[in-house]
């Protein structure tokens, strides 16, 4: 497995070396990781009184102060590890990194956003998923598990981006430990009752009960029952939870949190409707409101 991890000394992104270190027996026989640095360029001002030479030593010494704790950290967890900087803007390095690599994952450390500001994930993780289709295991700065069988929550919608993740999470069951606790998330909506805004909040009941019970069964049904057939191909075996809610984010954040999972595997469209929106709604929400390191998968 070929693992690139950007690294800049920040908490986050010794939260991510941190949990590399915790999965070292279960990446696979031979992993390769790689460390990468992004230094930005001098300031032109700069460029004019100094040579070419003192300037690649200066961004050499500055990439590397970085990067030799960060390397130092991996070696003593037994894993083999090489470091690489680049000069630039992150989220274009990164990403072309992981193109040149033919990397399987990225493991990057984020800070993440409030739903205040925005509801997204940081600009550079933002910018990779925008520029790549490698999977992208965002952590924040969450103490790394210590448990080998990880509590996995693995949202399905249906959609070709939620089979996408499934099929990474499956491809790469050796993440997870060998008996991990795997649970599908699907979120249906609230149908017992609208509001409409302007109206003093007033609840216009729209369905029966038994109606709204009827149509959330369909569609977990419908969403779920295709991913537990994969999954049992696989020889893998997951509960599955339905959610109710008319944000499905706000839900699968809040049962992540409650239920302290150790990782939450999303499929994401990589941009929304919107070209701000570089992750998916869903994904954006979850990101916003918990800590749960992200597995974020785009389809191919």
């Amino acid at each position: 497995m070929k693992i690139l991890v950007p690294v800049d000394g920040s908490k986050y992104s010794d939260a991510a070396l941190a949990l590399i270190a915790s999965r070292t027996k279960l990446i696979g026989a031979k992993p390769e990781v790689e460390l990468l640095n992004v230094q930005l360029p001098v300031p032109p001002r700069i460029e004019r009184v100094a040579t070419k030479a003192t300037i690649r030593a200066y961004l050499a010494a500055e990439a590397n102060r970085i990067l030799e704790p960060a390397v130092a950290k991996l070696l003593r967890a037994g894993l083999a590890v090489r470091s690489n900087f680049a000069v630039g803007v992150a989220g274009a390095e990164i990403a072309r990194a992981a193109a040149r690599s033919g990397a399987d994952l990225i493991v990057m450390g984020s800070h993440g956003h409030s739903a205040v500001r925005g509801l997204l994930l940081g600009s550079v993780t933002q910018a990779v998923l925008a520029s790549c289709t490698t999977p992208l295991l965002v952590v924040r700065d969450a103490a790394a598990p210590r448990r080998a069988a990880l509590k996995v929550g693995i949202a399905v919608d249906g959609s070709k981006y939620s089979a996408a993740a499934l099929r990474y999470a499956i491809e790469h069951r050796e993440l997870w430990g060998e008996s991990p606790t795997l649970v599908l998330l699907h979120v249906v909506p609230d149908l017992a009752a609208f509001v409409i805004p302007g109206l003093g909040d007033a609840p216009l009941q729209v369905y029966k009960a038994e109606q709204v019970v009827g149509m959330q069964s369909q569609r977990f049904d419908a969403a779920v029952a295709p991913a537990r057939r994969q999954l049992e191909r696989a020889g893998l075996v997951a509960d599955a939870l339905c959610l109710v809610g008319n944000d499905a984010g706000d839900e699968i954040a809040a049962y992540a949190k409650k239920n302290r999972l150790d990782v939450l595997v999303l499929g994401s469209r990589g941009r929304g409707a919107m070209k701000s929106a570089v992750l998916g709604s869903v994904a954006t929400r979850v990101a916003a409101q918990c800590r749960t390191p992200l597995l974020l998968v785009r389809e191919t």
